[in-house]
């Protein structure tokens, strides 16, 4: 499952950084993290989706504060 979110992201350092924090996560198939539009997407297995977006938020979170995700 590939799915799109409107994010909130300070700067592209932060965007970088914490796109690299999520690819990392076992399951993960794909994602990005957008400063300019501000969006989110990641693909995962749809078994396993909820699970590894929420794996996902959290290493945001430790990454940049401010990293907020609306689902």
């Amino acid at each position: 499952m590939k799915k799109k979110f409107k994010c909130e992201i300070d700067c592209a350092a932060c965007a970088a950084k914490v796109e690299d924090a999520i690819k990392k996560i076992e399951g993960v198939e794909d994602a990005s993290v957008n400063f300019l539009t501000q969006k989110f997407m990641l693909s995962a297995p749809d078994d396993q989706f909820d699970d590894i977006l929420k794996k996902a938020i959290k290493a945001g979170k430790k990454i940049e504060s401010d990293f907020e995700v609306e689902c």
